[in-house]
């Protein structure tokens, strides 16, 4: 699976937040980078630098190793991006999802919903009877949805990740392709050696 530098930077975002996407991009497909240098890439402190390297490394996107600098006695920490960690991760935030949504189709089957004609408010049928079947925001009267639409829905977006999930789990065949090789034998003559005689 080959992912595109939207979907990696999508993930990050919900992993590590938004603020560290920048930081990917200078670190992305280079080993072992300096903490100070990443700092002075993004333009950012150092301080700064190391909180969102950590928050990365919560997620085991980055791995690190430590050195320690000669002339000042302290360690230095240096960082590469694990690509490998970016794959498993959106696989299991498809599953996630997949969870949620099929969670949320199922509230939406057993239960009924009400609305606001304003569009102010949406609440189940308890909540509704709490209200009196008024609206808290407006005070209008609310009345009940047909969520046919919001059903099927959902219930594409669930086969759809379903479909991209499967496809993902998928082991990849590697083919095997066989070349015949005519190897040509040649005759070798031995060749003795004669002693000379003195």
């Amino acid at each position: 699976m080959r992912l595109s530098n939207d979907v990696i930077e999508d993930v990050i975002i919900e992993v590590a937040g938004a603020d560290v996407v920048p930081l990917v991009r200078a670190l992305k497909n280079k080993k072992n980078v300096s903490e100070f240098k990443l700092a002075e890439r993004i333009k950012e402190e150092v301080n700064r630098t190391r909180n969102m390297l950590y928050r990365l490394h919560n997620a085991n996107l980055v791995s690190f190793i430590r050195k320690k600098d000669k002339k000042k006695g302290w360690y230095i920490y240096y960082w590469t991006f694990d690509m490998k960690r970016v794959r498993y991760l959106v696989r299991e935030l498809k599953k996630k999802r997949l969870k949620k949504l099929n969670e949320r189709l199922k509230r939406e089957k057993e239960s009924q919903f009400f609305v606001c004609p304003n569009k102010c408010i949406r609440l189940d049928f308890d909540q509704a009877m709490n209200f009196e079947f008024k609206c808290p925001e407006c005070g209008s009267i609310i009345q009940q949805e047909d969520n046919k639409e919001l059903i099927e829905d959902i219930e594409k977006k669930i086969h759809e990740l379903k479909n991209e999930v499967i496809e993902e789990e998928k082991p990849v065949r590697k083919v095997k392709v066989k070349k015949k090789i005519k190897v040509k034998k040649k005759k070798i003559k031995k060749v003795k050696k004669v002693k000379k005689k003195r």
